[in-house]
């Protein structure tokens, strides 16, 4: 790093995947990163590791607030970025969310990580710099079947991010939404996991559906084609911090792109009949 000091950085959902990945990567180039998780084994194998990890549980505002005031004091004070990883993704058609299901979806995946972002947003004022990086989805400006809870959720990051986005103006604080397509990690695992705590099949209507679901979520290999490693994320995440001007949003993945792409250029009903092919071929 250019700095005297390595700037740091705070990753949620640092246990597998795109948090992990992106935590060994910039540690790699230099970056004070500090990893967190949820789960104390988590966290101990993080350190394991060699990270600088702690406990974060983004359902838990004692528990955020705790793990920043520990960053703010092992840093003396500064922040460089945050990068927003932590989620779920909650499996089930619309009609058979509960309220309890849907509020636990956006507990994490929102309020969460909006609670998160407001504590270090003074901190990032105070110095005159920082990064913002919201892991979204392209669930966050396409839908598929089966994903209301998720969609949902990735749909409210876009909005309240594109809004922070221009609250911030002037202030050299940029936010960047990082938007992948299918990415290698434990995903449909806990996915599955959470389809088995909160969705009761057995009266339901789309039980069929469900049925195709489990074996989709149970299948090894990758969840769909061109799917990517956490590799692809860690390129974009380098790049939204280290850029003068990050770009608004980075995709990842060709289906990001092309969905991207198809959203603003197809009539709905050839964008819906697209998608209901590609929810067609996932209960077969």
């Amino acid at each position: 790093m250019t700095a005297s000091l390595p700037r740091a950085i705070l990753i949620t959902g640092c246990s597998s995947g795109i948090g992990l990945c992106v935590a060994e990567g910039l540690v790699a180039r230099g970056y004070r990163v500090f990893a967190t998780a949820r789960k104390a084994q988590d966290v101990a194998l993080l350190k394991a590791k060699g990270l600088e990890a702690l406990s974060l549980d983004l359902d838990d505002s004692a528990s955020i607030h705790a793990a920043v005031d520990e960053v703010l004091t092992r840093t003396g004070g500064t922040l460089y970025a945050l990068f927003n990883n932590g989620g779920y993704g909650q499996p089930g058609a619309v009609e058979d969310l509960s309220r309890a299901t849907l509020r636990a979806q956006f507990e994490t995946n929102l309020f969460g990580m909006l609670e998160l972002t407001n504590r270090v947003l003074p901190v990032m004022r105070k110095q005159g710099e920082g990064r913002i990086l919201q892991n979204s989805s392209v669930l966050g400006y396409i839908a598929l079947s089966y994903r209301g809870a998720y969609n949902a959720s990735k749909y409210a990051i876009e909005g309240i991010s594109d809004t922070l986005r221009l609250e911030l103006r002037g202030s050299n604080i940029h936010v960047c939404l990082i938007e992948p397509g299918p990415i290698k990690s434990r995903f449909r695992a806990n996915a599955f996991a959470m389809y088995q705590q909160h969705i009761d099949k057995t009266l339901s209507f789309h039980r069929a559906k469900y049925e195709a679901m489990e074996r989709r979520l149970q299948k090894p290999g990758p969840a769909a084609p061109f799917t990517l490693g956490p590799e692809a994320v860690l390129t974009k995440v380098i790049h939204a911090l280290e850029s003068a001007r990050p770009k608004v949003r980075y995709r990842v993945t060709q289906p990001a792109f092309f969905f991207a792409y198809a959203k603003r250029l197809l009539p709905q009903s050839w964008l819906d009949r697209i998608l209901g092919t590609i929810s067609d071929s996932e209960a077969k």
